[in-house]
């Protein structure tokens, strides 16, 4: 009886999680709106963050995953590798940091500070791997992407962000009494602890790496 239970719950999240990655990918093929220069925001992320609020923020870094890959695939991102793993790299920072936070305090002031500081963290994040990656794919001098980085990808990224959390917090409790109403929402939820923990891990090992590359650089060694 357990099993079949759990089996039952595993097939509604998936399903559910099926439905985000194929939601997200839609927004990022076909809502595109231009913020500064060339760069332009589609909000792919605030179906991802609410996964990541549903089901933890492994699962956010699932669909995160998925839906990069699609991009990459099906043409919409057209920067190849280095497009993939920046849209892993801006989804994640976003997204598992909110769901992170959300999981150690399930309520509206948890949800509203985690996408807060998910906002601040990514910002910041992209900002480095911009000033890292960005040179190899747009083929510029490193200079000139300095140049870029104030007025044209930090207030890219603040207004993203900004425009992730507004949305993400209109959206997110419909999104829930939908699949309330639709009985997709499953009973059980991975352990928090676990999920939580697994979470720390692999964002502390992303800032790890992060912060190695900047130095790097820095030191002139790439």
């Amino acid at each position: 009886m357990n099993e079949q239970f759990t089996k039952r719950v595993d097939t509604r999240k998936l399903c559910v999680l099926a439905m985000m990655c194929a939601l997200a990918f839609l927004l990022a093929a076909y809502v595109r709106i231009p913020i500064v220069l060339f760069l332009r925001y589609d909000p792919k992320d605030v179906i991802i963050v609410i996964a990541g609020f549903l089901f933890g923020p492994l699962a956010a870094f699932f669909v995160t995953v998925v839906v990069s890959l699609m991009q990459m695939l099906t043409g919409v991102s057209r920067t190849g590798y280095f497009g993939l793993f920046m849209n892993i790299v801006s989804s994640a920072a976003f997204c598992c940091t909110a769901a992170i936070i959300y999981k150690k305090k399930r309520t509206f002031k948890g949800a509203f500070i985690g996408l807060v500081v998910a906002g601040i963290f990514a910002t910041a994040v992209m900002m480095m791997w911009n000033y890292i990656v960005a040179p190899l794919f747009m083929e510029m001098p490193r200079e000139d992407i300095v140049r870029l980085l104030i007025p044209a990808f930090l207030p890219f990224n603040l207004v993203s962000n900004g425009l992730n959390i507004v949305f993400t917090i209109v959206l997110y409790k419909r999104v829930g009494l939908i699949l309330n109403a639709m009985r997709m929402m499953p009973r059980t939820e991975e352990s928090g602890t676990s999920a939580s923990y697994k979470g720390l891990v692999l964002s502390a090992l992303f800032i790890i790496v992060t912060c190695v590359l900047w130095v790097l650089i820095i030191m002139g060694v790439i």
